[in-house]
């Protein structure tokens, strides 16, 4: 039994494999580094470096657009512990989403220093933004406040009124 089906048998509330002409099988990744399934609620990433992990809903909808970005899921969909937001983190970021918000992906070391802060707990809330910006001048603006990037200064974060 392959990890995907080992995943899917732990979690059937993903529903069946979708058939979507070539059939419901798993398939190798277009970047060659592992496998995928799709199912009715979702899909299951496998990779030897991160597990077999589900991802699905809005999160899905946004990690498909920033893939290259964030790499492979390393957990699944998860509930916020204050009940309202779910996360999935993935190789190289994290995407975060509220039906207040929407889905946002958060990266680098603005990442980095959200979480050291206690996450959506923190002061700033939840992402509402992706990261924006240069190279030289990134930012991701969230509930009640931002965080700023730049070379010389680091990750910053500041405080600004309610976004919600």
């Amino acid at each position: 039994m392959s990890p995907i089906d080992e995943k899917w048998r732990q979690i059937q509330w993903i529903g069946a494999p979708v058939d979507e002409g070539a059939g419901s099988a798993e398939m190798a990744t277009a970047d060659g580094r592992g496998r995928c399934r799709d199912y009715q609620n979702g899909s299951i990433y496998w990779t030897p470096q991160t597990g077999a992990h589900e991802v699905h809903g809005f999160i899905r909808l946004h990690w498909v657009r920033h893939k290259k970005l964030l790499g492979y899921p390393v957990t699944d969909e998860t509930g916020c512990p204050d009940g309202v937001g779910r996360y999935n983190h993935f190789e190289r970021g994290s995407i975060y989403w509220t039906p207040q918000t929407g889905a946002h992906e958060v990266h680098g070391m603005i990442r980095e220093l959200w979480a050291s802060m206690g996450w959506e707990r923190s002061f700033l809330g939840y992402p509402v933004t992706d990261e924006t910006g240069p190279a030289d001048n990134r930012s991701s603006r969230f509930q009640r406040g931002h965080i700023n990037w730049t070379p010389a200064g680091g990750a910053k974060a500041h405080r600004s009124g309610a976004i919600d």
